[in-house]
């Protein structure tokens, strides 16, 4: 019985901390699309608009339940739930810090690969049960997005499982810092694990990573429909795209949806190839910074700390870039990415071989 309890409590925490976080990160939406655009976003509700968010969400969730009386009820219905339940899960096996994980899978990151794969599912069960034209051609533009994306995306996580020899996202995290036990040689001169600190992670034991996590980076954009891959949402085109007919309580988990989508997105990359809750620190002879900044309470800090900056450089993408075509979606998807991910896991395999083995 405390096996069970303990596991709904983390579920609870999970969801508070993403409800929380979503908060966090339409305000800070709000003020940075303010401050590209020169103005000065919510004032009015709270200090500086602090608490607009808040009132937002409260009047979402006092609206009525409104299904179109020409709609897939179940359908319509279910398809939040589904988008939400697919990202969610995700969170299951994310490393937060030293010995701190929701499930320990050692298959976690396939997990994580599969299980978002299903909120494409949800979303073309939003278009379809909605029977409204807009939706669907949002809810279809999504589904060939994302499905077109997971291609270099999956590409790209594989050139650092080759490298890290492991799918589990603990023991990825690990071998990026003082705590590895087979540390990988950083161009066969020097062990980083002696070391730790930047020179652990990924994206500079094997250069070429760096180069994968760009192609992780700007393939996750368009997994979260985020600008400039945002064409399922266009609202100069579709309305709103799949979720043209929701609200209330239904359009605040499609929107809880996606800002988590984002913070997952944006905790993969840090965990596979930017060290995770390792610190950046490095010991430098007598001076142990790495061994002083490694613990449960610095490697929270150290993934949030990471995770927060690069779901700010997602907020900066989104009001900096204009929306691509939907021709141009796919060549960038299929002539650009995909043949690069490919070259960085064929660079991986010699890496491992030649500089790892043969080191």
């Amino acid at each position: 019985m405390a096996f069970y309890i303990t596991y709904i409590v983390v579920a609870i925490v999970l969801f508070a901390f993403i409800a929380l976080f979503t908060l966090f990160a339409v305000y800070s939406e709000r003020k940075v699309a303010g401050f590209v655009q020169d103005r000065l976003g919510p004032m009015e509700t709270g200090r500086y608009g602090s608490l607009q968010t808040l009132a937002d969400i409260l009047k979402l969730v006092q609206k009525e339940f409104i299904t179109p009386s020409a709609a897939d009820k179940v359908l319509f219905a279910a398809a939040p739930v589904v988008i939400f339940i697919a990202v969610f899960l995700g969170f299951a096996v994310m490393p937060w810090a030293p010995g701190l994980a929701p499930a320990a899978v050692h298959l976690g990151l396939f997990y994580v690969i599969a299980v978002i794969s299903v909120d494409a599912i949800g979303l073309l069960m939003a278009g379809w049960g909605s029977n409204n034209k807009f939706s669907l051609l949002g809810s279809m533009r999504a589904v060939a997005q994302i499905v077109s994306y997971e291609i270099p995306a999956g590409i790209a996580l594989i050139s650092a499982v080759m490298i890290a020899q492991t799918l589990n996202m603990q023991e990825i995290t690990l071998n990026q810092g003082i705590h590895a036990e087979a540390p990988a040689l950083f161009l066969g001169i020097w062990d980083v694990g002696d070391i730790g600190g930047l020179l652990a992670w990924n994206v500079f034991q094997a250069p070429h990573l760096l180069l994968a996590y760009i192609i992780f980076f700007i393939a996750s954009l368009a997994e979260c429909n985020r600008a400039p891959f945002d064409i399922p949402e266009a609202e100069s085109e579709l309305v709103g795209g799949f979720h043209t007919e929701y609200g209330g309580l239904r359009f605040a988990f499609i929107f809880l949806a996606e800002y988590a989508m984002m913070f997952l997105v944006a905790m993969i990359g840090v965990v596979v190839f930017l060290g995770g809750w390792n610190t950046p620190l490095p010991n430098i002879g007598s001076l142990k910074l790495a061994e002083w900044t490694t613990g449960l309470g610095w490697g929270i800090g150290w993934t949030l700390a990471k995770t927060l900056l690069v779901v700010g450089v997602q907020l900066w993408i989104r009001w900096t870039l204009p929306r691509l075509r939907a021709d141009q979606l796919m060549s960038l998807c299929w002539k650009v990415l995909t043949p690069l991910a490919f070259l960085c896991m064929a660079l991986s395999g010699i890496w491992r071989v030649w500089v790892i083995g043969g080191g």
